[in-house]
């Protein structure tokens, strides 16, 4: 099962614990492998098949011994601004940092090498060996490589990017590589290689996948940061993933111009929306952004005067019951009618216990003349699934979390709940809530799962991060007086 799609069976299963206290869980997937868009300007088929047999011995090209060097290793420093990139003359990548970002960069990409670019001739992969010298009291490093011809200017913009342009008389191929390691999952956290052409596809680190799409940047995913290359246009690209943890883009088509930035920041939306080239959606709100994007911007809005991310996730979760409480009414009005029949229906139940298909005409005979609907209580709650949704997503994704305190205990929001208080509060929260719930319907046995099922997901959750369980347990507490409230004005 694919990591997102786990990660989507899980929010379901949460929204739906939530407001009806069960759902079904452990769904069998597939990952799913992108189908290949074909634009103008696209990688051909004449392309691929030139291309499939270097595809094919890639482990082989990346295990071979290195060449000759022509020049001596030497690592240069590019600063602006408190953004600095310290990369070797092979164009290795050994160190970035960003002023805004929470984590170091080798700890956020992994690997020995974690990015680096070769040519691609018919021999295989070459790595490029250029001589460098910092321009301008350190404001850009230009290089050149003598046996290719090819001209190299690197330089810090003001955002934070490094711009990045290779020129030559002749035209070659270029192949990036970025190097990493797939660690065991910490705090439900996992790096992946993310890809964007007209969406955003991603594949976990050490998992092999193997395709071709056109381009727009590419790069790793993980702990809240981004790190990324994003190319000025469109380019037709064959990648793969291994399982060594290696993400290989080969281009396909031969340039005497290559231009692009490389990126590394901590995904903070707005951030990204001001970095351009849609990164933005490496934020991962999935199908439902449209509802999370304003959830996030009336969080940010709450800790602007209360400058608590647990305070603004209890406020925000208020204010959502709130609105939603129209629907909630109804619901809850159904819910409170079935339980004055449950009674009846259990008479019911007893009288024809051997007539099963006479017991369930009764049964609804019994609810038309009671005004009572079944569904009554489910229908309202399902609309207010993509409101539950949206911000589980908010509170899964956004970086605000990141070393965000609490109160006493709980010093990172981001990151589970030490001494599990909080999820061990959402269970006797929602078994409560399970016991407001009408059971005339079921039989002994869904009751028992029904009441074990607050146990199985308080366990499930229970290294989930600390703020996605604040709201849950927040939620479903103001969800038990709200229902009480109106079962005592529909006596």
């Amino acid at each position: 099962m694919g990591s997102e799609q786990k990660r989507l069976m899980l929010a379901l299963l949460l929204s739906g614990l939530v407001i009806f206290g069960w759902q079904a869980f452990f769904v069998p997937q597939v990952e799913v492998t992108p189908t290949p868009t074909h634009e103008a300007g696209q990688v051909s088929q004449t392309d691929l098949l030139e291309s499939s047999e270097r595809i094919s011995r890639i482990k082989e090209e990346m295990t071979d011994s290195a060449p000759i060097e022509p020049v001596d290793l030497e690592e240069l420093v590019l600063t602006r601004d408190g953004h600095e990139f310290r990369f070797l003359n092979d164009l290795t990548i050994q160190n970035i940092t960003n002023p805004e970002s929470v984590f170091d960069f080798q700890s956020i990409a992994g690997g020995e090498r974690p990015f680096r670019i070769q040519l691609l001739r018919d021999s295989g992969a070459e790595d490029l060996y250029f001589d460098m010298e910092i321009r301008d009291n350190g404001d850009f490093i230009e290089g050149f490589d003598e046996r290719f011809g090819i001209h190299l200017v690197a330089k810090i913009l003001e955002n934070g990017k490094l711009d990045f342009a290779l020129k030559s008389q002749n035209s070659y191929r270029y192949r990036f590589v970025f190097d990493s390691w797939s660690d065991d999952v910490v705090d439900n956290q996992e790096r992946e290689f993310i890809y964007f052409s007209n969406d955003v596809d991603r594949v976990r680190v050490g998992r092999t996948r193997q395709s071709e799409a056109s381009l727009k940047w590419f790069g790793l995913d993980y702990n809240y940061h981004l790190f990324a290359f994003v190319l000025e246009n469109r380019s037709p690209v064959l990648y793969e993933s291994t399982a060594d943890g290696r993400l290989i883009l080969d281009f396909v088509r031969p340039t005497n111009e290559f231009v692009g930035d490389l990126v590394f920041t901590r995904k903070n939306y707005d951030t990204l929306v001001d970095l351009g080239d849609q990164l933005h959606l490496s934020v991962n709100f999935g199908f439902i952004g449209v509802i999370a994007v304003p959830m996030l911007r009336s969080l940010q809005w709450f800790y602007n005067f209360f400058p608590n991310y647990g305070v603004a996730i209890i406020l925000l979760t208020l204010v959502i019951r709130m609105l939603l409480f129209p629907l909630s009414y109804t619901s809850f009005k159904s819910m409170k009618k079935m339980q004055k029949l449950s009674p009846e229906i259990a008479k019911l139940k007893e009288k024809y216990k051997d007539d099963p298909q006479k017991m369930q005409k009764e049964t609804m005979e019994l609810f038309k003349k009671s005004g009572a609907n079944p569904l009554g209580g489910c229908l309202p709650l399902l609309l207010q699934m993509p409101i539950f949704f949206a911000f589980y997503r908010v509170l899964y994704s956004s970086v605000e979390l990141v070393n965000a305190p609490f109160i006493l205990w709980i010093e990172d929001l981001s990151v589970k709940d030490p001494y599990y208080v909080l999820p061990f509060l959402m269970a006797i929260f929602m078994f409560a809530q399970q016991k407001l719930m009408p059971s005339a319907t079921m039989d002994a046995t869904q009751k028992k799962i029904m009441l074990f099922l607050p146990v199985v997901f308080g366990f499930i959750m229970k290294d989930f991060p600390a703020g996605l369980n604040l709201y849950i347990a927040v939620s479903t507490l103001f969800g038990i007086v709200q229902q009480m409230a109106v079962y005592r004005m529909t006596d």
